[in-house]
């Protein structure tokens, strides 16, 4: 019977897959594989047993070594038995030289590998997806908030192209990450590698070859935490941009807003109570698992203060981390994908809340070219403040009490202002801004 949610409501198929204690035991086994072929290849052991293991190891099972580890308990040493079992005499070469962590952290970075190459691959069509809402919205102005508050326009190309940036600056993290983190090693019992004598490194280099890593360049009984660190620290990152795009998007579909909302099925219920009901749900479970990505990088770094050479204090909390962050964080990132494929604006709601304030909003251009025009800008400023205060206390039309300002009207004329109190007039570089970030970000999505 299924406990955590992950067994049967977050994640995707292919992430589980690389998690699932079967993909472990074959991780594992591979390892074992390439350790005895680089062995083999620098004349530690017979080449005929490593092209037997190699040939036979894939026979091994996870059941068994679960039957060996239930009498041994040791679960490495289980695996290494159950695969001495089906790879006749060359049995006896499985696992030479090597101590429990050579194997267990290697397999560990082929896993890692696995989980960024699929982590990478939805990052980009995120960002492929954001660009095109940046594209298509560029010129879009919609009210800018500060504190809540309403302020100057800004438009939605402009906000979509801000989460794209961040996106990729993800992607780009990635990437340096990766080099540190998917690793592999073959140390030996604390590091020095006695146990395959001078032949240790080239041993090791030849065995990451063989796997596709990148080796240690020294190590002691484990390869050291600060680097899968990284690892816990790029998921959680990734999910706080998540998140903060699911905040946003949930504050933007509130009643009173309503410039957003997620795409609602047909048949989709809201509420089991109030039947009118159309909830960002999806946002929501965004926001609320990426508190849980979160949480890991505490673990994640109390990892690396292990005692002496090692101890075991990081196992028990790997086996819960890695699968976990990696699981979630995979599938928030699949959900945020859906919530942007099918996010629908609403001009009008965008146009009605922009004009809400009657100009007020628009004080600062008011102020800017009162500036230019003579007038000194902290003067000029208390004189806007104060209108603006006034025509939000009286509800009166902010051009009306500034074109009345004998003061204002020396510089500017009542239908000049009017006209600086215009949201489309102020926008600045956003559309321009739109563009270069797709210019510049497009290849990074190929």
């Amino acid at each position: 019977m299924a406990v955590h949610p992950i067994d049967y409501r977050y994640g995707t198929a292919e992430m589980r897959n690389i998690w699932e204690e079967k993909s472990r035991f074959e991780a594992i086994v591979r390892a074992e594989v390439a350790l005895a072929k680089a062995e083999a290849d620098n004349g530690l052991i017979p080449e005929k047993a490593a092209k037997e293991i190699s040939e036979k190891a894939g026979y091994a099972s996870l059941e068994r070594a679960k039957e060996i580890e239930a009498e041994i308990n040791h679960d490495m040493m289980a695996i290494v038995k159950s695969v001495t079992e089906v790879t006749g005499e060359s049995g006896r070469w499985i696992h030479y030289g090597a101590t429990s962590n050579d194997i267990l952290d290697t397999a560990t970075g082929l896993q890692v590998k696995e989980s960024l190459s699929l982590i990478e691959e939805k990052l980009k069509k995120l960002l492929s997806l954001l660009l095109k809402r940046a594209e298509e919205n560029k010129k879009l102005v919609c009210a800018g908030r500060t504190h809540g508050q309403i302020g100057v326009p800004t438009t939605y190309g402009l906000r979509f192209a801000i989460w794209a940036a961040e996106v990729a600056r993800h992607i780009e993290r990635l990437g340096e990450v990766r080099p540190r983190v998917a690793v592999g090693q073959m140390t030996g019992a604390v590091g020095t590698q006695a146990s395959l004598g001078k032949k240790g490194h080239d041993v090791m280099i030849t065995m990451m070859n063989y796997l596709d890593l990148r080796p240690v360049d020294v190590s002691n009984q484990l390869i050291q935490r600060d680097r899968y660190a990284e690892y816990f620290m790029l998921l959680a990152n990734i999910a706080t941009t998540l998140d903060k795009m699911g905040v946003e998007i949930r504050m933007m579909q509130r009643s009173e807003i309503g410039e957003m909302e997620e795409a609602f099925g047909k048949n989709q219920v809201g509420s089991s109570t109030m039947p009118h009901k159309r909830n960002p749900i999806k946002s929501e479970q965004v926001c609320g698992l990426a508190r849980i990505v979160r949480s890991f990088v505490e673990p994640a770094l109390l990892n690396n203060t292990l005692w002496d050479e090692r101890d075991l204090t990081n196992s028990s909390t790997e086996r819960v981390i890695f699968p976990e962050s990696s699981i979630l964080a995979d599938h928030i990132l699949n959900v945020m994908i859906k919530v942007i494929e099918g996010l629908k604006l609403n001009k009008e709601n965008i146009r009605r809340n922009l004009n809400m304030l009657h100009g007020v909003n628009m004080a600062e251009s008011v102020m800017i070219e009162l500036t230019k025009k003579g007038m000194e800008r902290q003067v000029a400023h208390e004189i806007v403040r104060v209108s603006s205060m006034t025509a939000l206390e009286t509800k009166t039309s902010v051009s009306e009490i500034l074109s009345q300002n004998t003061d204002v009207s020396k510089y500017l004329k009542k239908d000049e202002i009017e006209s600086l109190l215009l949201p489309d007039n102020y926008i600045g570089t956003a559309e321009w801004q739109v563009d270069n970030l797709i210019e510049k970000l497009r290849p990074v999505t190929a």
